[in-house]
C-alpha cells in the first residue's frame, strides 16, 4: 500500500484521516525529507483561531527552551522557557517538578528547579568531593542532557492530557517527531521503550503520530506498538520519501517487518536497475548495503559480500572496482548516468549479492513485460 502526495498538507491531511480509524501512525524518513515541516503542517490543520488539537515535540518544541549562561558572572546559567507559549499553561499550578523527576531520573543524574515567576530553570548535580558528596548548583548540562530534559517535560505534559488536566484538554493528537537527535544507542532504545509504555494505556482517546530519521529507535517503536496492537487494525507503519525531481511525497507502507536501512538501500537500488536508470552516484549506495551487510554477518570488509569470479584469481577486481567508483564526486542532485560498462558491472555484483543472500524476493519484484497487441 503506497500514496503520493503533491505536498506536506495534503499529506498531513492524508494523516488525519488515517487517523480516523487508527490510533498510531509510525514514520521513518530520511533528515531533510520535512518531518518538522510536515509535524508543522499537521498542527496547523487543527489550529482554528484560539482553538487547537496537536500536542507536539519537534525541533520548534526544543527552541522554547533557551539558555541565558550568564556571560558577565559566569557563574548563574538557566534555562529559559518562553513564557508566551500555550506548551506552559497552567504549569505552576500543576507541579511539574514531581511529574518530570520521575521521568527524569531514568536517564540522568542531575536535578532541577523551576521558578515560575522568573519562568527559569535551574540545574544542580551531587559530585563526590572526598568522602563527602556536594551540590554544584547553576550547572550547564550537556547537549544530550538538555534534550532528554526537554523530552521528559513533554512527557509530563503529555500524561496531563491523558490524565484529562483541565489545561491540557484541547489535545486531541500527539506528534513526536525525532525526541533523540542527541541521544546514544542505549538512550534511542530506552526513550523508544518508555514512549511505547505511554502510548499502551487505553484510558484516553488521545492519538499519536510519531516520526523519526533514526533506525534504531524506529525498530524499538515498531516492535513496541506492535506488542500493544497484535491485530495491526490500530498501527500504521510507513516509510516516507520526497522526490527531488517531481516535488512529491511518496508514503509506503512498511509491512509486517521492521524498516531497516540496508532494505530500503537495497529496493532502491532495483528500483534504479529495472527501470534503467542507474546513475553514478548508485555505485556508492551499492557499497553501503555491501558494508551493512558485512557488518551483520560479522565481518571487517565489505567485500566479503562480493561474488567471487572465476576470471579474477586475485579477487580484487570488483572489489575496486566497488571501492573506485563509491568515492567519486557523485551529486545526488545532479545525477549523471553511468558508463555501459561500468553498469554492467553494477548489475553482476548486485545480481550475484542477491543470489549468494536470499533477501525476501517481494522487495526485488520483476518489471512486468508489457503485452503487445
Amino acid at each position: 500500500m503506497s500514496a503520493d502526495f503533491t505536498s506536506l498538507d495534503t499529506l498531513a491531511t492524508h494523516l488525519r484521516t488515517e487517523l480516523e480509524t487508527k490510533k498510531f501512525i509510525l514514520l521513518y524518513a530520511y533528515n531533510g525529507t520535512g518531518k518538522t515541516r510536515l509535524s508543522m503542517a499537521f498542527k496547523d490543520i487543527g489550529k482554528q483561531g484560539d482553538t487547537r488539537d496537536t500536542l507536539y515535540f519537534n525541533a520548534f518544541t526544543e527552541d522554547l527552551f533557551t539558555w541565558d549562561n550568564d556571560l558577565a558572572g559566569d557563574s548563574t546559567r538557566v534555562l529559559k522557557m518562553n513564557a508566551a507559549s500555550c506548551f506552559f499553561a497552567g504549569l505552576e499550578a500543576l507541579e511539574m517538578e514531581s511529574r518530570i523527576r520521575p521521568f527524569l531520573h531514568r536517564y540522568v543524574d542531575f536535578d532541577f528547579s523551576i521558578d515560575y515567576a522568573q519562568w527559569t530553570i535551574r540545574f544542580s548535580r551531587d559530585v563526590l568531593v572526598g568522602e563527602s558528596t556536594q551540590t554544584i548548583d547553576s550547572i550547564k548540562v550537556s547537549r544530550g542532557e538538555e534534550n532528554l530534559f526537554i523530552w521528559c517535560f513533554f512527557l509530563a505534559i503529555v500524561q496531563l492530557a491523558m490524565d484529562g488536566a483541565e489545561a491540557y484538554q484541547w489535545v486531541k493528537y500527539i506528534y513526536i517527531d525525532d525526541p533523540i537527535s542527541s541521544l546514544d544507542e542505549h538512550n534511542a532504545i530506552a526513550v523508544g521503550n518508555h514512549l511505547a509504555q505511554f502510548l499502551k494505556r487505553k484510558d484516553h482517546s488521545i492519538k499519536a503520530v510519531i516520526s523519526s530519521h533514526h533506525t534504531l529507535f524506529f525498530n524499538v517503536l515498531w516492535n513496541e506498538l506492535k506488542e500493544i496492537d497484535k491485530s495491526r487494525k490500530q498501527f500504521a507503519p510507513h516509510f516516507l520519501s520526497h522526490s527531488k525531481k517531481t516535488g512529491e511525497y511518496h508514503l509506503s507502507y512498511s509491512g509486517d517487518t521492521p524498516f531497516f536501512h540496508h532494505l530500503t538501500l537495497l529496493q532502491e537500488i532495483w528500483r534504479a536497475k529495472e527501470a534503467g536508470k542507474i546513475y553514478t552516484h548508485h555505485f556508492n549506495a551499492l557499497r553501503s548495503l555491501l558494508e551493512k551487510s558485512s557488518i551483520f554477518h560479522g565481518h571487517k570488509k565489505f567485500t566479503v559480500c562480493i561474488k567471487h569470479q572465476e576470471d579474477d584469481p586475485d579477487e580484487t577486481l570488483y572489489s575496486r572496482l566497488v571501492n573506485i567508483l563509491s568515492h567519486g564526486n557523485y551529486s545526488f542532485y545532479d545525477p549523471v548516468e553511468m558508463l555501459p560498462e561500468n553498469k554492467a558491472h553494477f548489475e553482476k555484483i548486485l545480481a550475484d549479492f542477491l543470489e549468494f543472500y536470499p533477501f525476501n524476493p517481494e522487495l526485488t519484484p520483476e518489471s512486468q513485460e508489457q503485452e503487445t497487441p
